[in-house]
């Protein structure tokens, strides 16, 4: 997982992956058949973890678009935290462009993207927005804005000072943005 998210798919070798893992080649080869079988179950490992550590953490109730969307950064920071090698494989497939393991990648996406909807804007709730605002623009908005805390926070930053910073950044867009708030 370290070398696929350093180098990526085409440059991680499985004489450097095994070594790493202080096993042969044969035996990564005997238990997962080729480097995309390897990979694709790194790919499923990885989402699994997040989509139970999600389940877990998703504390929906009473809660609004923009609480969410800190409930959802302080969740991915500490994912970041506890596990910075697999945070950094899964950002490397996203930008993983190998067509060897396009048809896997393609699966993640479209689960993340079906997690994402989920998560974001409830049912009726683009009505609590003021009439100017598109509410989808909001939500991209925050997402690259996400992206951007993720990218550059770091280990030895706090998580709790970065989610102060985003819950005051966020309530006041919220402020803006929204009717009645």
């Amino acid at each position: 997982m370290t070398l696929f998210g350093e180098v990526g798919y085409k440059k991680a070798y499985i004489s450097e992956i095994a070594a790493a893992s202080g096993i042969s080649k044969a035996l990564v080869f005997h238990y997962f058949s080729s480097k995309k079988g390897l990979y694709s179950y790194l790919v499923y490992y990885t989402g699994k973890i997040v989509m139970i550590e999600a389940q877990e953490k998703r504390d929906t109730h009473n809660k609004d678009f923009f609480d969410r969307a800190i409930t959802t950064i302080k969740f991915r920071l500490s994912l970041k935290s506890r596990y910075p090698a697999m945070s950094a494989f899964i950002e490397s497939v996203y930008n993983e462009d190998e067509p060897e393991v396009a048809a896997d990648i393609k699966r993640l996406r479209a689960v993340a993207a079906d997690t994402h909807a989920k998560v974001t804007l409830n049912l009726g709730e683009e009505k609590l927005f003021i009439s100017e605002v598109d509410p989808n623009c909001v939500v991209d908005l925050i997402d690259k804005y996400t992206e951007g805390v993720l990218n550059a926070w770091d280990v030895n930053s706090s998580i709790d000072e970065t989610i102060d910073e985003v819950t005051k950044c966020l309530n006041m867009l919220k402020k803006c943005l929204m009717l009645g708030a």
